[in-house]
């Protein structure tokens, strides 16, 4: 007696289903697709390219963050000559500057091709640079002349983004500094990222699932919008599925950084950020402007238009809290004092797993900072936080001994598989010993080595 009502009930919920999946069909034909250019025949940096870069201010503002201006196509390539094989696009998409106001941003968008991935990674590479020409999105086009500029991270560490198109992912390579260049400006860099994150989603040809599985990854420069991109999330695009951020050399307070860089090796690099921190807060560009001498003046304008290479070799060794006219320490004046606040990691304990990893000997970024971070993480019963030091390396090598473990970490966050609860600390001496993660870079170089000669990247 029981069968009939059950029959009826399965077809009333087949007929919701099917009238459901009728209503999105005609949703979608309704849509207009995104048209998509070519690839520009020769790689043209953004200072050349205003119609991308930088649309009409009415056209951005008519947007919803995240949804797309315009796209194209695009080649990558390494180091700008030896092509990848991969599907490759460029999007210029709204984004929101740390006021909430529009701005347009880009992102580069790749997968392995032909293919559908149900994961994401959104890799935050540490551009470190004043100038568009700098930028991740002109840096890994082919015949790009970025790295002859002095851009040598970013094509450095488009290897490792490569490594997670070997593994069958879809990747996004936000140029998180924005239009103006603001390096080490997180809070800007996060809502690019989670924009970028958006765009890629909306963008038809990545072919994308509306429940990908997504990850963050960053380091150094890269982790200060990974983390502010983490902390973000919940509050300002807590529809996306980010399954886990993985981050190493975390500059979690710029002020501890240039405390340790003044008259330092790094004091290059650190003058750099402050300088890209004036274009995103205009009450601390005035107090620069008024209070720093002339030489630091001087110095500015010409590392304004340089790229890492070049900005962090000129003129090390700089008294950089000398160049600015103050009564006492520059870091205790109340509109600097702001600035480094907004900037500072630890305000929101991220709602996704968080692997982070630390250099013990870092000279660019003092440990003490990031381990002040996962304490102050690890003070709320919700977080889980697995964090790793390496005794052994100093700020470039720990970059790449533990990009293989993060790696592996990042890969079990988005097969599905739970991250250990809670928080956990571990030392290690070289993180080169771990037999699996050094594993999983040979195997990257091999692919990307082997994609030299023609192998689609990530192709199984």
């Amino acid at each position: 007696m029981r069968k009939p009502k059950t029959a009826r009930r399965i077809a009333v919920v087949l007929a919701a289903i099917l009238s459901s999946a009728a209503m999105a069909a005609v949703g979608n034909a309704g849509a207009d697709p995104i048209p998509v250019q070519p690839a520009p025949a020769i790689a043209v940096p953004p200072e050349l390219d205003s119609a991308f870069y930088r649309p009409a201010p009415d056209v951005i503002a008519s947007k919803a963050p995240g949804e797309i201006i315009t796209a194209r196509q695009v080649n990558v390539a390494n180091f700008g000559v030896i092509p990848v094989n991969v599907d490759a696009w460029q999007l210029s998409y709204r984004s929101n500057n740390s006021r909430d106001e529009p701005i347009a941003a880009v992102t580069t968008v790749l997968k392995p091709r032909g293919s559908a991935p149900d994961k994401l990674v959104s890799m935050q590479i540490a551009e470190d640079s004043l100038a568009g020409y700098c930028a991740p999105s002109y840096a890994v086009q082919q015949w790009s002349l970025s790295a002859l500029g002095g851009q040598v991270v970013v094509p450095a560490e488009f290897a490792i983004t490569q490594g997670a198109l070997a593994q069958g992912w879809a990747v996004s390579i936000p140029d998180h500094q924005g239009p103006n260049e603001a390096y080490a400006a997180g809070p800007l860099g996060a809502r690019i990222t989670l924009d970028g994150i958006r765009a890629a989603k909306n963008f038809d040809p990545m072919r994308l699932a509306a429940d990908t599985r997504i990850g963050m990854y960053g380091y150094s420069g890269g982790a200060i919008v990974t983390g502010h991109a983490a902390e973000l999330k919940q509050s300002y695009a807590p529809e996306l599925n980010i399954v886990g951020a993985a981050e190493g050399g975390v500059p979690a307070d710029l002020g501890v950084t240039l405390n340790v860089a003044n008259g330092q090796a790094t004091s290059g690099l650190i003058f750099a950020a402050v300088l890209g921190l004036t274009r995103e807060y205009p009450d601390f560009a005035r107090f620069v402007n008024e209070r720093m001498d002339p030489f630091g003046q001087t110095l500015a304008a010409v590392k304004n238009n340089l790229c890492l290479q070049y900005t962090a070799a000129l003129l090390p060794f700089l008294n950089l809290k000398g160049m600015l006219h103050t009564a006492g320490d520059p870091l205790q004046e109340p509109v600097v004092a702001d600035v480094l606040d907004k900037t500072r990691m630890g305000k929101v304990v991220p709602d996704m797993p968080m692997y982070i990893w630390q250099g013990n000997p870092d000279e660019v970024i003092p440990v003490g900072q990031v381990n002040t971070l996962v304490d102050t993480y690890c003070r709320n019963p919700e977080a889980n936080v697995q964090y790793t030091r390496e005794h052994l390396g100093e700020h470039v090598v720990t970059e790449i001994s533990g990009g293989g473990p993060a790696m592996l970490w990042m890969k079990d966050r988005l097969d599905g598989v739970p991250a250990q609860p809670g928080c956990s600390t571990t030392d290690a001496g070289s993180l080169f010993l771990n037999p699996q993660g050094t594993a999983l870079l040979f195997n990257t170089f091999g692919e990307v080595f082997a994609s030299f000669f023609g192998k689609p990247l990530g192709a199984k």
